[in-house]
């Protein structure tokens, strides 16, 4: 039995799900969706979980987001259970029986601490996504403004246009973020009206579950803006080539260096480098985050299985 603590984030949710479904492939479970609440403080104090008091007593407890951490420490008191956070909880890190943090966050190492690469998600691999015989349509994953970047409407609509002009693909998707600005998508339509092109736009509001899933596969290659960090690591796992829109840095912090460090590994490529003639990288390692933690979980806690 699986506890999934929502906050109910879009992508908090991408990466608790991608790691229950990892762990659905490998063994017969039951799972439960349970929304955060305030009051959690409370809870854990009297040893109390209301939430879930009709369910059965979990072997597992996922959370992802700042608002899942006490809950899960009070649903571990109430009724036992084995309480994995991930991202980098607010709390010390010694609360929980497992930690699962990706890399860029340099997390310290401690025996309950697993390092990913990026955070997870509910990507799998496909096989001959890149197959441009096969494939002749390209996504566009759109951010927008954060923290971490800075947003320029021109500087990314002249980088799209080149994408756009310059590659051999005549069909593309574009899909937005919670974060993209109001109108840019229009902008988008209008720099290619009367181009022999298509290009289909999608809202992040208007696609259903399993959606980018399903893109992803039938692409035959990707393009990010540099800001979406989940957006990257999602079409790195699906095995798609990638490419990066750049989008200028706030500051050299943990996000900004981890995209930089996936151009000089050659797992991306960004416009820049691109648009002078060199083809975007191949999927090349397959990114296996989700199974691999979802081993790791099995292996530790007595329900090893057969699957690879």
């Amino acid at each position: 039995m699986v506890w999934r603590l929502s906050d109910a984030k879009a992508g908090h949710d991408s990466q608790s799900l991608g790691l229950l479904e990892a762990l659905k492939r490998r063994l017969p479970i039951d799972s439960y969706d349970i929304p955060v609440s305030p009051g959690a403080g409370l809870d854990w104090l009297r040893g109390q979980f209301p939430a879930a008091s009709l369910l059965p007593d979990p072997w597992l407890l996922i959370g992802a987001g700042h608002s899942t951490h006490l809950p899960l420490l009070a649903a571990r008191r109430a009724r036992g259970g084995r309480a994995v956070v991930l991202m980098t909880p607010d709390l010390p890190k010694r609360l929980f029986d497992l930690c699962v943090i990706p890399d860029h966050d340099r997390p310290r190492p401690l025996p309950n601490v697993l390092t990913t690469r990026g955070s997870l998600n509910r990507m799998q691999a496909v096989a001959n996504a890149a197959d441009t015989s096969h494939n002749r349509r390209g996504l566009l994953m759109i951010g927008g403004p954060s923290r971490h970047y800075r947003w320029n409407h021109e500087h990314i609509i002249k980088q799209l246009a080149g994408v756009i002009r310059y590659s051999p693909v005549r069909h593309w998707v574009l899909t937005t973020s919670r974060r993209t600005p109001p109108g840019f998508a229009e902008r988008v339509r209008d720099m290619v009206f009367n181009r022999n092109l298509k290009l289909t736009i999608h809202s992040w509001r208007d696609t259903p579950d399993q959606w980018l899933a399903l893109q992803l596969e039938g692409a035959c290659c990707t393009w990010v803006t540099e800001d979406s960090v989940s957006m990257i690591y999602e079409a790195l796992t699906a095995g798609t080539p990638v490419g990066l829109l750049s989008v200028p840095p706030r500051r050299q912090d943990r996000i900004v260096k981890g995209a930089q460090a996936l151009v000089a590994l050659g797992r991306v490529m960004r416009f820049s480098h691109w648009s002078k003639g060199n083809p975007l990288p191949p999927s090349g390692e397959t990114f296996d985050e989700a199974n691999r933690v979802a081993r790791h979980i099995c292996k530790c806690w007595g329900h090893a299985s057969s699957n690879p």
